[in-house]
């Protein structure tokens, strides 16, 4: 069959959750027996995440061939099975970075370079690198609330491209919000009747409206939408708020949200089988048991800094059937108050990646809290340099710390290594000195070799792994036979042993810190090892008499 294009776009305004639907659509086809892949456009004028902070914009998603990323690529490795590469995610900056750097070339044979049709055929050639043959369906969620100006370009381009692929190739999906008005107890259409009106403005009539509401929609109130809205009143989808996102694939079948993309599209598809999401939903509403987990971070005061960290620890639950209840503890207040007010209701510790000194003493304080209160810990990323540091301080007695934080200290033993192999690419890397000023960042997939005996090889069950970095400064093998001396293990690392991956104290129920990002490959069908495993461990401990 011909390759079938899904837009999604939002209005109203942002944050209703264009990244999760565009993902539950992905996992409805898959559940029809369709290939699909995902793409996001983000309207931002930054080439990539990588330079935002976590306020900004939420967490940096990194992919395998190390492509920092818009954390929606997360939902869509999440709810599908397709693994994204940099090919998904395009900014309005990249693609007028590309557009200058053909013009400087000559490219355009002298024309005057304009938005239309020079940086709208760019995005259009963007949406068109998503397409692999092993895909059916290509669904693209473009950035941004319709009316924005900043995406105006991405409008017009999936705007022709319709005319392109022709038109029963592409599907036009709208969500937008429908208030409910408590004090009038009446569901209110017009910001969802403005929205369209903004859209079909620019050229587009959306095929289908998934209207975002607290309640579900009557049928009059889906009438007068469509009515409003130039839709037949099938295609206007109820998008309830639910309590967990993993029923939203559920929630849309039942409001028959995938026989309206079959007969758009003029597909012939049998019956969605989502036995696999009604599990997972029942694990997460229904659990056998719970356990409370703190997250140790600086970036608290947005959530989205920590999105895949938070939707791994509840694929940990539901590979265990327990609800994790998260704990959020800010590191720069465990460095004005006793570790136990924050921490001593806990089950587990974990302290998570992320740059810069700030909260750093608060991080090491909830480490050896952990070691020696013999609490489950799992450190990722600066999570397992903080263990390292704690470890070298309090145990083995040094003036030690991260290069990153001081660069004048005597015993250095996170560092920044000036030239590393690359076992992605085959070549020495030169890293810069001053991390600050372009130093180079291990980024992506790396594989990693385990030690048989080791927490890490019993949460596997295979001895070569490969995860993703996104980091500059990396245990100092200088350290190692000191710290091993003492009961911090090194169970992984590189294949050449070069680079340590994972460290271990053995002689601790569950402690365990990893340079990579483990976050970024959990899904809810697939838990990742790391994560049912330290969750395993803090509802075993959560039992034990010992505490």
């Amino acid at each position: 069959m011909d390759k079938k294009f899904i837009f999604v776009t939002g209005g109203v305004l942002s944050g209703l959750g264009k990244g999760i639907a565009a993902a539950a659509i992905g996992a409805l086809l898959e559940a029809k027996g369709l290939r699909v892949t995902l793409q996001k456009l983000d309207p931002y004028i930054n080439i990539d995440p990588g330079t935002l902070s976590p306020f900004e914009h939420g967490e940096v998603y990194v992919t395998d061939d190390g492509c920092e990323t818009d954390l929606d690529l997360g939902h869509y490795e999440r709810f599908t099975h397709v693994k994204t590469c940099i090919d998904n995610n395009y900014t309005t900056g990249r693609i007028y970075h590309n557009v200058i750097s053909k013009e400087r070339k000559g490219d355009y044979l002298g024309n005057t370079v304009q938005v239309v049709p020079h940086i709208t055929d760019e995005i259009k050639d963007a949406i068109k690198s998503a397409i692999k043959d092993e895909y059916d369906v290509v669904i693209v969620e473009i950035g941004g609330t319709v009316g924005d100006i900043e995406s105006l370009p991405f409008l017009e381009a999936i705007r022709r491209f319709r005319y392109d692929v022709g038109r029963g190739n592409v599907l036009y999906v709208h969500l937008t919000l429908v208030p409910y008005i408590k004090a009038a107890g009446e569901l209110k259409s017009k910001p969802t009747q403005h929205s369209v009106k903004e859209l079909r403005e620019i050229g587009i009539q959306p095929d289908i409206l998934l209207c975002r509401s607290e309640i579900p929609l009557s049928k009059d109130v889906k009438r007068k939408i469509a009515m409003h809205c130039n839709l037949d009143e099938d295609a206007v989808i109820a998008a309830v708020d639910v309590s967990t996102v993993y029923e939203v694939p559920i929630w849309f079948r039942s409001e028959g949200l995938d026989k309206q993309i079959e007969k758009m599209l003029n597909l012939n598809l049998p019956e969605a089988d989502l036995q696999i999401w009604e599990d997972v939903v029942r694990k997460i509403k229904l659990p056998k048991q719970d356990t409370t987990i703190a997250i140790v971070g600086k970036y608290i005061g947005l959530k989205d800094a920590y999105k895949s960290l938070t939707e791994a620890l509840i694929h940990g639950g539901i590979a265990n059937d327990a609800r994790v209840n998260i704990v959020w503890v800010d590191s720069e207040d465990l460095e004005k108050k006793s570790p136990d007010i924050l921490l001593s209701e806990v089950d587990g510790i974990l302290v998570p990646g992320g740059f810069g000194i700030r909260g750093i003493e608060g991080k090491i304080t909830a480490a050896r809290y952990a070691r020696e209160k013999r609490i489950p810990y799992l450190g990722i990323c600066l999570g397992m340099q903080i263990a390292v540091i704690e470890f070298s301080r309090n145990v083995c007695g040094l003036n030690a710390n991260s290069e990153e934080f001081d660069p004048e200290i005597e015993h250095k033993v996170i560092y920044l290594m000036e030239r590393w192999y690359n076992h992605r690419t085959g070549k020495i890397e030169e890293r810069a000195k001053d991390s600050h000023k372009g130093g180079t960042m291990r980024l992506g997939a790396y594989p990693c070799v385990l030690s048989e005996r080791s927490r890490a090889f019993e949460a596997y069950q295979t001895q070569l792994i490969s995860e993703r970095h996104r980091h500059r400064y990396e245990f100092n093998n200088h350290y190692r036979q000191m710290l091993e001396s003492k009961g911090l293990v090194v169970t992984g690392v590189s294949p050449d042993g070069e680079l340590v991956e994972i460290v271990e104290i053995k002689e601790h129920p569950w402690f365990l810190g990893c340079q990579f990002h483990p976050e970024f490959k959990s899904k809810p069908i697939q838990p990742h090892p790391l994560f049912k495993a330290f969750i395993e461990a803090s509802i075993k401990e959560k039992r034990s008499l010992f505490r």
